[in-house]
């Protein structure tokens, strides 16, 4: 039995017979719907990696041993593990000083291998007592207590029975997990002082060479302040640097704000860009449509003769741009979630900055806004073409194709 042939019919066979032209604007509309799914997806994460960034640290200044400024901020940023230390006595001469409401101290050493990860990892000695910058990220309780030999989890470290790790030989229970920040903390393990130096220790045993004169007992790697309510950071600086030599003070604050600023310049060129590449996208379909659609006049003629309506021909026009771009669409946003997804650690380390992967629901919700764009643009290129085919006096210009 004969099927009749309606617009959507009609659209699959004119797009199956032009394959050149048919593939070549699915890939434009494809590169449009990688860029605003995944340039979204990218600058969302960074924004929540910076949210994430500012929360976790809970400090507003970290004084390090002169010279290692930028070891602390990769160590933040990306997790690049690493360690530097200082005489323990500089915490003792800061709580000496006015405009502090909290104190705490921690001590770096760097695995270089474990159960749970492949590459190096970051080990954080913090004081339990003092502490106010993990403490309050746990995320959930795994078992036993930090304070008696027990260590704490960055989300991203994975754990094969999840209750216990390896460094040194040696097995540590996991106390708990910290919630996830998209920032280098994510990385690192942390433990009590008591367990760096049952750490330390053996990691001595093991070879690995530390600065002559440094250890858990007399030494620490950084100091993190909180200012007090209405004291001046810019005062406690000169007050820090007054007092003593030989440390680097970082500001917190002065950290997220050029990360910030960094930010914004990223997702202002990406807007600028995205834009850009839409306004292209529609011009370059508008003219393809165009310009097919002068070389179609005696197939609109013949179509027109045999009774097919002015709204059918537009009808055919459109569904042609809507297989298009809907392919387009779907295309685009496969590849650039098969790129970002099981790489986004990656692209994290290669941008340097915090990056957190927003929740499904905004993902589905930028899935779903970045395929509606993607479909839409096609039916928009054709839209005056159709409203042009509708018009009574087309007729005429059917006539000059026979």
């Amino acid at each position: 039995m004969a099927q009749a042939l309606t617009p959507h019919k009609l659209s699959r066979f004119n797009l199956k017979r032009k394959p050149f032209r048919t593939y070549a604007l699915t890939i434009v509309v494809s590169v449009l719907s990688f860029v605003l799914f995944g340039g979204s997806l990218v600058s969302i994460s960074l924004k929540n990696g910076l949210g994430g960034l500012e929360a976790r640290i809970g400090a507003d200044l970290i004084v390090v041993p002169l010279g290692h400024e930028s070891d602390q901020k990769a160590l933040l940023l990306t997790g690049k593990p690493s360690y530097f230390y200082f005489d323990k006595g500089i915490a003792d001469k800061l709580k000496e000083l006015d405009g502090i409401s909290k104190l705490s101290t921690q001590f770096y050493l760097t695995a270089l291998s474990a159960s749970c990860c492949s590459v190096p990892v970051q080990i954080i000695g913090i004081d339990p007592a003092s502490d106010f910058t993990i403490s309050p990220w746990i995320k959930e309780s795994v078992g036993g207590n930090i304070e008696k030999g027990a260590l704490i989890v960055g989300s991203d470290i994975e754990l094969e029975d999840n209750k216990h790790i390896r460094f040194f030989d040696k097995d540590y229970p996991v106390a708990a997990r910290l919630d996830e920040t998209g920032t280098g903390l994510d990385q690192s393990v942390f433990a009590s002082i008591e367990t760096i130096k049952d750490l330390y220790q053996r990691a001595r045993q093991k070879g690995l060479n530390f600065l002559a004169g440094t250890d858990p007992e007399g030494s620490i790697s950084s100091v993190l302040i909180k200012v007090k309510d209405g004291y001046g950071i810019e005062r406690l600086i000169t007050d820090i640097r007054r007092s003593m030599d030989g440390v680097q003070i970082i500001k917190t604050q002065g950290l997220i704000g050029s990360i910030s600023r960094s930010l914004g310049n990223f997702i202002s060129f990406f807007k600028l860009f995205a834009i850009t590449f839409l306004v292209i996208t529609l011009l370059i379909l508008s003219v393809v449509f165009s310009a097919t659609a002068n070389e179609r006049k005696k197939e609109f003629a013949t179509l027109r003769l045999l009774g097919a309506t002015r709204k059918r021909l537009a009808a055919i026009l459109l569904w042609e741009s809507l297989y298009i771009s809907g392919m387009g669409g779907v295309i685009g946003t496969g590849i650039a979630a098969a790129i970002v997804f099981p790489f986004n650690v990656y692209i994290a380390d290669r941008i340097g900055l915090p990056y957190l992967m927003p929740s499904p629901i905004w993902i589905a919700t930028l899935l779903t806004g970045s395929l509606i764009t993607a479909v839409a643009v096609g039916p928009t290129a054709s839209a005056y073409l159709a409203v042009k085919l509708c018009r009574p006096q087309t007729y005429l210009t059917f006539r000059e194709g026979e």
